[in-house]
């Protein structure tokens, strides 16, 4: 028999379906499958089209009880277990499924990434659980080396860690935002934008440092751009909130376009001049590798995994601290005030993030597979 690679995860979101589609197709000494808990969570919007998936998967099988959803790795009581299997560890039920996988013999991987304190309530009690799996697991796999750092931290040691690039579909994002600028005109009129028009995309929540935001661009109007926009993608509990305190600031030229699907996204991109990511504590952010992708320059807050790898202070963007109202005003200014800045941090951004595509990333997990799987 061909030996078992399960890659288990919580939801289909986008970018790892076009990952695992990209890995069925290179997995050529193993069988490749994926788990999901759900097929979508409350507090996302995304379109989940199975008959796109290249790759076998299956929904776990879920309990209620007392009021609470209970998900269960019924896989792992039966059957012939993986030879390997990938997961996330910060919930009870992957924690329950690594340790059933270990007791019958598989070798087992965690997806890590960074987090940070602001995101993530911390105790000794979960520090100590954390420790726990770390040194335990037989290896990780993460976009970089923040993500390399934070699990050195909790025991897993350097030569287990294995870097597999996020990625995005990088081809899909500068095509169709290359051919959606030919109408910008008509698509910033559409959309009711004008002048330097800064884009945020992502959930409207406070975690996203979106206060921050708000702020910044206050005081660049302020400061006498009142020909600028900002143009906020997405959806989430505070949209209302938001839009509540635009309407008693005054603030003029906040446009709030809702959620878009991924083939919507690059008209966005397409329509605005400068990505804005002020996020108090994203493990990692791929809306910054998407608007990279549409060549777009990026001002990111700090607290996003790995973003001194993609944002070069003065080449592609800036790099702000999270929550500094003064110093991303400051970027925000500084870009819409210098049109050939924005153009060439734009080009050097999409240059910055072409290698990041799904293939990528199957080629990167292939060497975690063959090294932890003999015969893979």
């Amino acid at each position: 028999m061909r030996p078992l690679v399960v890659y288990w995860n919580n939801i289909p979101s986008p970018y790892m379906v076009d990952r695992f589609n990209a890995l069925a197709e290179r997995a050529d000494g193993f069988d490749f499958e994926v788990w999901f808990n759900d097929r979508i969570e409350p507090d996302r919007s995304w379109i989940v089209d199975e008959r796109s998936w290249r790759f076998r998967y299956r929904y776990l099988p879920v309990t209620t009880l007392f009021g609470r959803r209970l998900h269960w790795p019924a896989p792992l009581l039966v059957g012939p277990p993986p030879a390997l299997l990938v997961s996330l560890y910060a919930e009870p039920v992957f924690v329950f499924g690594w340790l059933l996988a270990r007791l019958r013999g598989a070798r087992t991987a965690f997806r890590v990434l960074a987090t940070y304190d602001r995101w993530v309530a911390r105790s000794r009690l979960k520090d100590s659980v954390k420790r726990f799996l770390f040194r335990r697991v037989d290896a990780v796999e993460t976009p970089g080396q923040d993500g390399k750092r934070f699990a050195e931290r909790y025991g897993v040691p350097g030569d287990r860690v294995f870097i597999a690039t996020h990625t995005v579909d990088v081809d899909h994002y500068a095509g169709a935002s290359e051919a959606a600028r030919a109408n910008r005109y008509a698509l910033r009129t559409e959309l009711g934008v004008s002048g330097v028009t800064f884009i945020y995309v992502g959930r409207l929540w406070w975690g996203k440092g979106l206060g921050t935001l708000l702020d910044a661009f206050e005081r660049v109007q302020q400061a006498g751009r009142t020909d600028t926009s900002l143009l906020l993608v997405g959806d989430g509990a505070e949209e209302e909130r938001l839009r509540q305190t635009c309407a008693e600031r005054g603030l003029h030229g906040v446009v709030f376009a809702g959620f878009q699907q991924k083939e919507q996204l690059p008209r966005c991109y397409a329509a605005a001049d400068v990505f804005v990511f002020p996020t108090l504590g994203d493990p990692y952010g791929l809306v910054v590798d998407e608007a990279m992708a549409c060549s777009l320059p990026v001002i990111s807050s700090d607290a996003a995994g790995e973003i001194h790898d993609r944002v070069v202070d003065g080449e592609n963007g800036f790099v702000v601290p999270a929550e500094d109202i003064e110093a991303l005003a400051k970027r925000m200014l500084e870009l819409a005030d210098d049109a050939d800045s924005r153009q060439r941090m734009g080009r050097a951004s999409a240059r910055q993030v072409r290698t990041h595509t799904p293939e990528q990333w199957a080629t990167d997990f292939l060497r975690i597979v063959r090294d932890l799987v003999p015969g893979a």
